[in-house]
């Protein structure tokens, strides 16, 4: 376990919900990944480098609504600048599975 933070740690992460809508190979990462264009609404679109190609395809990825901590510092990937980070947790086989709403949200709308 982490270390223990206070609930006014918590309210400083950002995280919101946007749909892909551009997926594209990743060929300069060191580890196999996309790159991604997330539309948050109001927020605008996000890119972020996302290794999850051991279990999504493009054409999966595409429309698909995600959950991202958005007020993250950009961070230089090779070529890439990533803006936001795609949430989601290593299975079993430590791959990993992206963390989404259960319903169709509107996209920006913030998790509390």
């Amino acid at each position: 376990m982490k270390e223990e933070i206070s609930f006014e740690d918590f309210l400083k992460v950002d995280i919101r919900i946007g749909t892909i809508i551009e997926v594209n190979d990743f060929p300069k990462a060191k580890k196999p990944a996309y790159q991604l264009k997330i539309d948050f609404g109001d927020l605008g679109i996000k890119k972020s480098s996302a290794q999850i190609t051991d279990l999504y395809t493009k054409e999966q990825l595409q429309n698909k609504q995600v959950s991202a901590i958005v007020n993250f510092k950009p961070r230089q990937i090779a070529n890439f600048l990533s803006e936001v980070l795609v949430l989601g947790v290593y299975n079993i086989e430590g791959k990993v599975v992206l963390l989404k709403a259960s319903k169709k949200i509107k996209n920006g709308e913030q998790i509390s």
